[in-house]
């Protein structure tokens, strides 16, 4: 049996889905699209069932990805739980009138039941249930109230195919608000005040950017712990690793375990698929994709996402994208990765090859951001201020500009703003868990072909042609010396590590502003590029990589010209 989680967004579907499910859960895209979905598994008397969160929609009558994605899916379902949320009730009975005329057994999840007592708003259950022809069970998600009982009532779900034509919809639904439901006067609580502050520009934003910098140390705070955490660990691998450097010769040691440092392993600079293209993704990317995942799935159960979204919504906009474009940049600026990956919620193909773009070229990951922080700290917060203001310059200009000269419009997002509401912290572990497993078994891999394929360019002498060949504008265009070279080519491996590459060269201020700007704009490092290749392909990839060098050489020079 398959049974069909469905509803509008935010109405709590994925928190019940947690409650249903174990944590053997899958996220898959629909075949043929980026539209991503949960399926898992439950008991159901003695029978295995299968659960699938369907994408949130408000009507079978699509004008989105995510809608026909939902339409399809129902045609595959055995059974239907229509979770609708009961602070909104009229708005959400459209999609269950249109739901019971499909003619499957089905039952209704009337959930966010303390939120609705709360609010003064008071729902007669049977009136309602005897209206619609199915089972009603009033549910609360985030504490598990009402749950047994919903799973214990799915044997006794049932069809209604009632058949109505839009206006009679409207005129029914109607009728069954005002039968079956009273709304008592009721002061605003403290959340209710929250949601109406941060959702004003004028207090909006000052609110959201305090969010935004605390989730910002946060995802600092975790992802180093972790990194300290991986980096302990690898000192057990590390005997092994030395061991094959000492007992390979050749070529296929220079692939497998690279450049030893001093007779012994560096992680960071061996540049092996079993030393540096381990432990980069492991110990470098990974805990930070832990972290902000963590971080992301707070923000996400707590309402705010759609509100920081809404907030940023007209000048994403005017650079070819909608509000929820800010979710990659947030993301990037933890790990370009998560970023990358995370530009999949967005629609069209267009507005995902500008927000992989601009984020692989102006939002520095964590790592790198600290590193020049630490670099440029003995001069002052101004000329570290220099960098991150071009950056941010640069993210403007080239959206607007890729906004007017690629094809096409930038669709309108209609977010539904949710209530705020506490957490379920398991159903955000359950996230996390899936997510991390989704970068592990998805990512890694093309993380390993690209640390494998960067080896062989090494190992060949097609990195040193390509020094040679480059040195030029790099002396010449960016003012840097010729030494400087090895450090964007490792960048193209790790930033962070390029930053620090930076320091034996005793370059003066105007360079290291110069050369930290380039290294975060010329290339992503090998892990976001190999992801960003497998999200945008290689036609969209190759495009973004010109805009990259370009933009690279162009700010590059026009730095060494003013400075």
């Amino acid at each position: 049996m398959r049974i069909l989680l469905m509803g509008n967004l935010n109405v709590g579907k994925s928190t019940l889905f947690s409650r249903l499910t174990g944590i053997n859960v899958i996220i898959s895209n629909y075949p043929g699209t980026t539209v991503e979905f949960k399926k898992g598994k439950m008991k159901l008397g003695r029978e295995i069932v299968e659960v699938i969160d369907v994408p949130g929609t408000y009507t079978l009558e699509p004008i989105s990805k995510a809608e026909i994605v939902a339409v399809k899916m129902l045609k595959e379902g055995d059974l239907i739980i229509n979770v609708i949320d009961a602070t909104n009730l009229e708005r959400n009975l459209y999609l269950t009138l249109e739901l019971l005329e499909k003619n499957k057994p089905m039952i209704v999840a009337l959930n966010c039941w303390d939120e609705a007592r709360h609010k003064g708003i008071k729902i007669n259950i049977k009136k309602l249930q005897k209206l619609l022809g199915v089972p009603v069970i009033p549910t609360v998600a985030l504490t598990g109230e009402g749950i047994k009982k919903l799973v214990s009532y799915l044997k006794k779900a049932r069809k209604n195919p009632i058949k109505l034509k839009r206006k009679e919809k409207w005129a029914f639904i109607g009728k069954i608000v005002k039968e079956v439901q009273k709304i008592r006067h009721k002061d605003h609580t403290f959340l209710e005040i929250a949601e109406d502050l941060t959702i004003k520009p004028l207090t909006g934003i000052p609110v959201g950017t305090v969010i935004l910098i605390l989730s910002f140390f946060v995802v600092r705070f975790i992802g180093e712990s972790l990194s300290r955490i991986f980096d302990y660990l690898f000192n057990f691998y590390t005997p092994i690793a030395n061991w094959l450097g000492n007992h390979l010769s050749g070529f296929l040691k220079e692939i497998l375990i690279g450049t030893l440092i001093d007779g012994k392993i560096d992680y960071l600079q061996s540049m092996g698929l079993l030393t540096t293209g381990i432990y980069v993704p492991i110990a470098v990317v990974l805990p930070y994709i832990i972290s902000f995942y963590f971080v992301l799935g707070l923000l996400e159960d707590s309402g705010y996402l759609p509100r920081l979204a809404t907030l940023v919504d007209t000048i994403l906009h005017k650079l070819g994208m909608h509000g929820l474009a800010i979710i990659p940049m947030l993301l990037g600026l933890g790990c370009n990765v998560p970023g990358a990956l995370s530009t999949r919620i967005l629609e069209t193909r267009r507005q995902r090859f500008i927000a992989a773009t601009l984020m692989a070229i102006a939002v520095p990951c964590m790592a790198q951001t600290a590193m020049i922080f630490a670099i440029l700290a003995p001069y002052g917060i101004k000329r570290i201020g220099i960098i991150f203001a071009t950056l941010f310059i640069i993210w403007l200009i080239l959206g607007i500009l890729l906004n007017n000269i690629l094809p096409g419009g930038t669709p309108e997002t209609f977010m539904e703003i949710p209530p705020y509401r506490i957490p379920y912290f398991k159903g955000v572990l359950k996230k996390l868990w899936m997510r991390t497993k989704g970068f592990i078994f998805h990512a890694l891999p093309f993380v390993f072909l690209g640390v494998l394929a960067m080896n062989i360019l090494y190992t060949t002498g097609i990195i040193s042609a390509i020094a040679k060949i480059s040195s030029p504008i790099v002396v010449k265009l960016l003012g840097l010396p010729k030494e400087a070279i090895a450090a964007l080519i490792v960048g193209f491996l790790r930033k962070d590590v390029a930053v620090g590459m930076l320091l034996p060269l005793r370059l003066n201020l105007k360079q290291l502003i110069i050369a930290c700007t380039i290294l975060t704009i010329y290339f992503p490092c090998i892990a976001t590029f190999v992801t960003l290749l497998k999200e945008l392909g290689i036609k969209d990839m190759i495009k973004s990589a010109i805009i990259m060098m370009v933009t690279s050489i162009l700010v590059g020079s026009f730095l060494n010209i003013i400075l």
